[in-house]
């Protein structure tokens, strides 16, 4: 019960910190004058993936005394987390809206920016894939693997700021929803109190994952499951929760471009610069829960890149991405 209430604060902290740092992310891009699609893919993306990227890089560098525990929840969360977004977020996005749109209702992203980060995901992904075969003593192909993936998140930027200035003439610039969190303080909004208010989340993000990193520490033996697989499954459920909630807020409200833009700039992001970590500094093998993970992750991905080439995505469409995802809790837990 202490175990539980622990995880419980933590989570709470980490969840109370993505609010403040994507709150001051909002504004940011309002007054930079960048499009949605910058905001969601980028900044929102990063920022809500902090948890579920900070959990594994404290697991890996400064995680407990047992190094083979560090590396299992280190693996878990690297390639939980696009699992968890390519398949559970975008299937409850689509419950978020399925009695107003109905079964058939339609799905309005941005087509080039949504076409843009599945093309880059599905790339980098594969990479990673192929480096789970690569033996850890190939430290030179692995490095060569890893380089190539950081480098295709650097280039998916590149292009994606490229694109802003015509999508906000086109009317898809950023606004932010609500006012920042400091200037209900009486402080004024400017970009000095912008950028100590990421700061304050940061830091409250990395506290708040340190202690859920110890906690997992414990919790695993006691349910009698691998670090492995809790990293795999419940550290993302609950790591996720930012870009779950801002997805369903914003999908809500009809915004549709910020919804998946939220989930699928996360998945770019995460499925290239935490892989690359991973390929290079963990054992990065194919086990039975790895490699039906990242498979589902690669079907899921592409499920969605192709009802997008087909024209037209719909409420149901997302139904089978939640399908997937049950799909690997049988292949794992079995």
């Amino acid at each position: 019960m202490q175990l539980a209430l622990e995880l419980l604060m933590y989570l709470v902290v980490i969840l109370i910190a993505a609010e403040i740092f994507v709150n001051a992310l909002e504004h940011l891009g309002e007054k930079l004058g960048i499009s949605e699609g910058v905001t969601g893919s980028i900044f929102a993306a990063v920022g809500t993936a902090m948890p579920e990227t900070i959990v594994p890089l404290l697991a890996i560098f400064a995680g407990t005394q047992n190094q083979q525990l560090n590396e299992e929840i280190g693996v878990g969360a690297i390639l939980g987390a696009p699992l968890m977004l390519s398949t559970l977020s975008l299937c409850l996005m689509a419950l978020a809206v399925w009695k107003k749109r109905g079964t058939q209702g339609h799905l309005s992203p941005e087509r080039s920016g949504l076409t843009r980060d599945l093309d880059f995901f599905l790339v980098a992904f594969a990479i990673a894939t192929v480096a789970l075969f690569v033996p850890h003593e190939t430290a030179g192909l692995r490095a060569i693997l890893a380089f190539g993936m950081v480098t295709i998140y650097f280039f998916y930027v590149m292009l994606t700021l490229k694109a802003s200035a015509a999508l906000v003439k086109d009317g898809h610039a950023t606004e932010a929803g609500d006012p920042m969190f400091l200037s209900r303080l009486g402080i004024p909004t400017n970009l000095a109190t912008i950028l100590i208010q990421l700061s304050v989340g940061l830091v409250l993000l990395v506290l708040g994952a340190k202690g859920f990193i110890h906690g997992i520490e414990h919790a695993a033996p006691m349910l009698g499951i691998s670090a492995l697989m809790l990293s795999l499954i419940i550290v993302p459920v609950a790591t996720e929760l930012p870009e779950k909630v801002n997805s369903i807020l914003w999908i809500r409200r009809h915004k549709d471009t910020l919804a998946f833009g939220n989930i699928t700039g996360a998945m770019v992001f995460q499925g290239t610069m935490l892989p690359a970590i991973g390929v290079l500094l963990t054992p990065w093998a194919p086990q039975k829960e790895v490699l039906a993970g990242v498979i589902i992750t690669l079907i899921a991905a592409a499920w969605l890149r192709l009802m997008l080439l087909r024209g037209q995505l719909r409420v149901w469409h997302l139904a089978v991405n939640g399908a997937l995802y049950v799909t690997y809790l049988s292949i794992a837990l079995s």
